[in-house]
């Protein structure tokens, strides 16, 4: 698949071959699907957590002697049975992710760039380079390629801080790593500005 290659002016300045191993798959729902959940689910932060009774503060000494008492045996204070006493089976830091292949991920990441290529959502910019720190520099750049007002997940190669900082202040726009793109952003925006460098290394990356 070919598409058009435009400067930050909005102007054509060629054309380049999308990857048909990233770009031109048959979408895989089914995995997209595991993908996300999975992704979402290694977000989660895992950190609820209870005490047990050999976590809770006290309770060191028996409450009174095995026998001869007429009472029930005991043998701390802290027992889950006694008010105040631990939790039994609570909950514990834990992740909730599980393994996820790394050909399912590719062919997950694969399938949504298909989509987006399919309905025309990528975009093609030979580079983005701002001579200083400003959102309204980027603002007008964005609507030079017309996808101002849409939400735009801008992928580049390298950590570039002038377009970072510049970017951050727009409300629907986001910008990130090509090597680091990951199948929920990638659906969650209506449109991909790819810089030619990365879409070079989004393909070096994710490409078979």
């Amino acid at each position: 698949m070919e598409v058009k290659v435009y400067n930050q002016d909005g102007k054509e300045v060629g054309t380049t071959v999308l990857a048909p191993d990233l770009f031109e798959v048959e979408p895989n729902e089914a995995v997209v699907h595991q993908y996300i959940v999975n992704l979402l689910a290694r977000q989660r932060q895992g950190n609820a957590a209870t005490k047990t009774r050999n976590a809770v503060r006290g309770g060191g000494r028996k409450p009174w002697r095995q026998k001869g008492t007429g009472r029930a045996r005991a043998g701390t204070i802290r027992s889950p049975l006694w008010r105040g006493g631990g939790t039994v089976h609570g909950p514990q830091p834990r992740s909730y992710g599980s393994r996820f292949p790394r050909r399912m991920k590719r062919l997950a990441i694969a399938s949504v760039l298909s989509s987006k290529a399919k309905a025309e959502e990528i975009k093609v910019v030979d580079k983005l380079e701002l001579a200083e720190f400003k959102t309204k520099a980027m603002q007008d750049i964005l609507g030079k390629l017309e996808v101002a007002g849409r939400k735009t997940l801008i992928l580049d190669d390298g950590r570039n801080e002038k377009l970072y900082y510049s970017v951050r202040n727009l409300p629907r726009v986001n910008y990130a790593l090509a090597q680091m793109a990951n199948g929920y952003d990638l659906m969650n925006h209506d449109v991909v500005l790819f810089t030619q460098a990365g879409l070079q290394k989004a393909q070096e990356v994710f490409g078979s």
